[in-house]
């Protein structure tokens, strides 16, 4: 039998996945919140969506027909970019505000730094911040359910004085305003399930998210139901699943993701209990986006068989 020792550049251990099926997987994880935001909202709710993926799809594709590259659209990412744009803007959104967050994604952010893989932060993160710096009217013009009219008083949960009002259930279902992707709970934690079974992503980060945020949540008010309704509300829960989770901007060891996740939970925290900002998802995620190269840099694995100057020294005497 002829066997040949083949030496190769690393990475030696390589993945047939590819980034069309990772961008299938996380379609396919966040269609409940689609679904459930078109339950809860009606159906302006779909029209919204498909806007969004149409518009992120036509901006890549003219971008790269203009800039005569290969075009990208087949890898599916920025049809990903549109769905969670859409899931992060109100149902009332007006369509042409929402185009100009959906440029901001692909061509500003994406595009104009190299494409897929190249950016700095999460394209759909920054098109929302885009939005709701630009256009914070319509930002936060909830439409809420019928059934949460009377017991919010027309407030989303984290504008609520008292969270002991508040029922988790109701929470957990979306039984109250906010914009399409964050509201129902159960829904996003069903995609979570699917990205993690599928291992699309890793647990660690939205744990490490979501964990920190409980237990600070729990210091600061010695209440576990106020702890869990900080949890269920706002955008932290989609945040945590869909955005701090991206493949480019999030560190790729085990131990970078677990302190990328807890100095998230901090941030998010110090926004939400000390500032003036109810929420604080989107902007502690673009801060800690621009962190994620140095904490690659100090999380970085040993190469096997590694010595410091000092052992290679000793070593050679």
């Amino acid at each position: 039998m002829d066997t040949k020792l083949i030496v190769s550049a690393s990475p030696h251990l390589r993945s047939e996945e590819t980034t069309t099926g990772l961008m299938a997987n996380v379609i396919v994880a966040l269609t409940p919140c689609v679904v459930a935001s078109a339950i809860i909202f009606g159906l302006r709710a779909l029209l919204v969506t498909a806007v969004s993926v149409v518009a992120c799809v036509a901006f890549e594709w003219l971008y790269c027909k203009l800039m005569k590259r290969a075009n990208p659209i087949s890898d599916l990412s920025a049809v990903v970019t549109g769905i969670i744009l859409a899931m992060n803007v109100p149902v009332g959104m007006p369509i042409g505000e929402l185009l100009i967050g959906d440029f901001a994604a692909i061509i500003v952010v994406k595009q104009l730094f190299g494409g897929i893989g190249m950016n700095f932060a999460n394209p759909a993160l920054v098109g929302r911040i885009v939005l709701f710096v630009s256009f914070a009217g319509a930002m936060n013009n909830w439409v809420f359910p019928d059934a949460a009219v009377d017991q919010l008083s027309s407030a989303t949960p984290l504008a609520v004085a008292d969270p002991n009002k508040l029922s988790l259930l109701d929470l957990f279902m979306g039984v109250h305003g906010g914009v399409l992707g964050e509201t129902c709970a159960l829904a996003i934690v069903l995609g979570l399930i699917y990205l993690v079974v599928t291992k699309t992503i890793s647990i660690a980060i939205p744990a490490a998210y979501v964990g920190s945020m409980f237990v600070f949540y729990l210091i600061a008010t010695h209440s576990v139901h106020a702890a869990l309704v900080a949890v269920l509300s706002g955008g932290l829960l989609f945040g945590a699943v869909f955005m701090a989770t991206d493949y480019v901007t999030s560190p790729f060891t085990l131990k970078g993701k677990l302190i990328y996740g807890v100095a998230l939970g901090v941030i998010t925290f110090a926004i939400r209990y000390w500032g003036s900002y109810t929420e604080g998802v989107s902007f502690a995620l673009l801060f800690m986006n621009l962190w994620v190269p140095y904490i690659n840099d100090m999380t970085r694995q040993t190469p096997y068989g590694y010595l410091k100057p000092a052992k290679k020294e000793a070593a050679g005497k």
